[in-house]
Formats: C-alpha cells, structure tokens, sequence
C-alpha cells in the first residue's frame, strides 16, 4: 500500500489559458531557463542576506549579555532573537490573504520588506536599552522578514513547478551558507566596533548586496493588480493534512533544540567556545547539503512519506545515541553533521505537503506556523528540562531530559508521518502546479 505524488494538470491548463491570445509574448518557462535561474540565484541571496542574520542572533545575545548596560535587562535579551525569527513562522497564515489579494504587488513588497529590515539595523544602532532592541532588531526586522517571505514563496511557486523542491533546497541553502561564516564575521564586528557600528556595517551591507538583484525577483506570468481567489480549506477534510500537521509540529518543537544548546554542552565537556561555534557551522552547512539534496528527491519519487520519515527517524535516533553519549568533540560533530543534513531538510518538504489542497500556498502558511509555534516555547520547555538536573553519565546528567525530550519528540514526528498507509489509497497528494501563488 502507498500514497503516490500523481502529477495533475488543472492549474497548468488554467495558467495557459490565461495566457493565451491576449498576451502577446510567451511567459519564460518555469524550472529552467536564463530567467526562472537567475530568479533562484537571486532568492537564494536574499535567504542568505536576510535569514542568515537571524541565525546569527547568539552572537549578537552573547554580545549584549556581557555589557553592563544591559545588566538589569539581561533576561528579556532571548526576546530580541524570537521575536525577530518568530514572525515569518506566525505570521504567514495572516499574510498569505494580502498576498494573494494584491497579486501584482509581490515585487515591491518584497523591496519593502528588505528595506524594513536594513532600516530596522539603522534603528537599532541607534538606541541604548534592550526595551530598545527589541522594538527595533526583534519586531522591526521579523516584521520585515515576513514581508519579504510572504510574497516571495508565491513567486518561487510560480517559477517553479516540476523542480519545486529542488528550488525551494537552494533558496534554503542560502541561510545554511551563510550560518557558517556570517557568526564569525559578526562576532569580530562586534569585538572590533561594538554593536552601534556593527548594525550599521550590517545595513549598509544588507542594502548593497540585495539592492542588484531585487530587479530579478519579479512574477513569471503578469497578474491583474487584484487576485479574488479565496482561501480554501478543503484540506481540514483529508488525513493526510492532520497526519503532515502533527509531523511538522513534532519536529517543529524538537529542532531548534541542537542549535540552542550544542555550544552549552560543548563547553560543559570542557571544550572551547571556538568548538561551540564549529559545532554551529556543521549544523549549517550540514543543513544545506541536506535542503538541496532532499529537494531534488523530492520532485524525484512518488512516495514523499518516505524521505520525510528517514529524515525524522535518523534524526532521533542520532539524538538519543550520538548526543546523549557525547563526551568528547567527534561525537558532537558527528551528530551536528547528521542533525544538519536530516532534520534541516525537513522545511524543504513543506511544498509537497501543501500541494494536499487547492490552495497550496494558504497551506504553507499554516505549515510554518505549526513551526512557529516550535520557535517559541522552545526556549522555555528546555530551561524547566535543564532546572531539572540528574545524576547521569547520559546526557552529562544537565542535558539529559533535554534530550530525552528532543528524541522523542523527533520520533513521534515520524511516527506521525507512518500513520498515512492508514487512510489508503483514496486520498492522494498531487505532484506538481503551475501557479500554486494562490
């Protein structure tokens, strides 16, 4: 018995249609071609550009910790990085409307967004208080970051249909490439200038970089200023959506688990702080072997039920018997290696996932924001773990019911996902569309 990703062609057709007689030049094709590459080139930096320093938030947290102007505020630092990561995760579901609403905008808001974000650094290098950065380098710069995701997956929708997974691995790989170099550059920028002027050199930078390609990012096919597709939830009707939700949610709560905490651990087994960087580059680099890789075989094979439990699976088991014995600096790499390539590759499944629906981009959204959720009661699940200290070698007794937790956790999300031979074969996911900017 197996769930099968059948190609269809309703949205195909559609798109065609709409195209036809009234326009008089061809729209470039999707997946291939000089446009829908360079279109992908340019995506992949601005995931570079923008997420990448989010990822590189705990330097800038271990940074303000140390300052003694911010010694009374200490606690409400962790808030600056949530806030700032959280956004794109919860808000999708709420932008997803707008987007689809003011079609022929997705390019200048994508423009705006980015803007929002360098403006957001200016702002923050400015203030003095963490009340400060927080309304600036938390909320200003995740508000932007939404902005600038939120119409840029319909326009990776559009560009690319049968090779979708595989773009969506590149346009993720951006932020892996630039979590293993971007935390070393900011934590020199910092040592040398402080963070007033860092922000700065990080704006202007964020401006000079993205300012060239934005012109790239741009619709395949024209659209009418207005869309009046509404949202659809036809999905809420099917297994296979609570099954994929409860997967995502799962792995959602357990993956950003490592990232928090490797450099701790590193550092209780009395490894250098150095290594705890290391261990966050492997992660990242691991990572976006892993989206490019399990993107392309997920426009690949029929059955994506099955990569999605490999990734899940290998990534518990690495955690219950790599991390949890881990007592010396090739365990740990070993396990930030296979951590990166399995469980960072899960995000790149999310578009088979809501080609479920009609509405695939409404489904997205909700995807994310089961991940969103995951972002943020991470950090306060794992400190009541760590109060909770034990007398073990496993785990080095502090890090023991972090993870248990983080294990388990990761197996129920591929548990979830071998509940689907339970509904047959009545139900089967799509393979591919053409717009899906709806």
């Amino acid at each position: 018995m197996s769930v099968e990703l059948d190609e269809i062609d309703h949205q195909r057709t559609s798109a065609r249609n709409a195209d036809c007689p009234r326009i008089s030049s061809a729209p470039p094709p999707p997946d291939n071609g000089p446009k829908a590459m360079s279109f992908l080139v340019a995506c992949f930096l601005i995931e570079a550009v923008i997420w990448g320093l989010t990822i590189s938030f705990g330097v800038f947290q271990a940074y303000y910790g140390r300052l003694d102007e911010f010694r009374d505020s200490k606690p409400n630092i962790p808030v600056i990085g949530t806030l700032a990561t959280s956004f794109i995760f919860l808000g999708t579901p709420f932008a997803t409307p707008l987007v689809k609403r003011y079609h022929a905008w997705r390019q200048w808001t994508i423009v705006a967004g980015c803007t929002l974000c360098a403006a957001s650094l200016v702002g923050a290098s400015f203030t003095d208080s963490v009340a400060g950065l927080i309304a600036t380098q938390g909320t200003l710069y995740g508000i932007g970051v939404l902005v600038v995701y939120a119409p840029l997956v319909s326009l990776i929708n559009e560009w690319f249909i049968d090779r979708r997974g595989f773009a969506y691995g590149i346009v993720f790989a951006g932020g892996g490439v630039s979590g293993v170099g971007l935390p070393f550059l900011v934590e020199w920028l910092l040592a040398s200038y402080g963070y007033h002027t860092t922000l700065r050199i990080i704006a202007v930078a964020q401006a000079a970089l993205l300012a060239p390609v934005l012109p790239f990012v741009k619709p395949r096919v024209a659209s009418s200023s207005s869309e009046t597709t509404g949202t659809e939830v036809d999905f809420l009707r099917q297994p296979t959506f609570w099954l994929l939700m409860a997967s995502n949610i799962f792995q959602g709560f357990a993956y950003y688990i490592p990232f928090l905490y490797l450099p701790t651990f590193a550092s209780l087994v009395g490894l250098s702080p150095r290594v705890g960087a290391l261990l966050l580059a492997a992660l990242n680099f691991s990572s976006t072997v892993g989206q490019v890789g399990f993107g392309h075989l997920s426009d690949r094979t029929n059955n994506i039920f099955i990569l999605v439990f490999a990734t899940t699976f290998v990534s518990a088991v690495a955690s219950f018997f790599i991390w949890g014995y881990a007592q010396s600096l090739a365990p740990l790499l070993v396990y930030a290696i296979l951590f990166g390539l399995f469980a960072g590759s899960y995000v790149v499944f999310w578009p088979k996932f809501s080609l479920i629906s009609k509405d695939p981009l409404t489904l997205y959204g909700l995807y994310a924001f089961g991940k969103g959720i995951g972002n943020v009661v991470t950090g306060p699940i794992t400190a009541r773990l760590l109060a909770t200290n034990t007398s073990s070698s496993y785990g080095l007794g502090t890090y023991k019911n972090v993870i248990i937790y983080t294990g388990v956790l990761l197996l129920a999300s591929s548990i979830s996902i071998i509940g689907w031979p339970l509904k047959g074969r009545g139900s089967r996911v799509p393979r591919a569309d053409t717009s899906s900017t709806s």
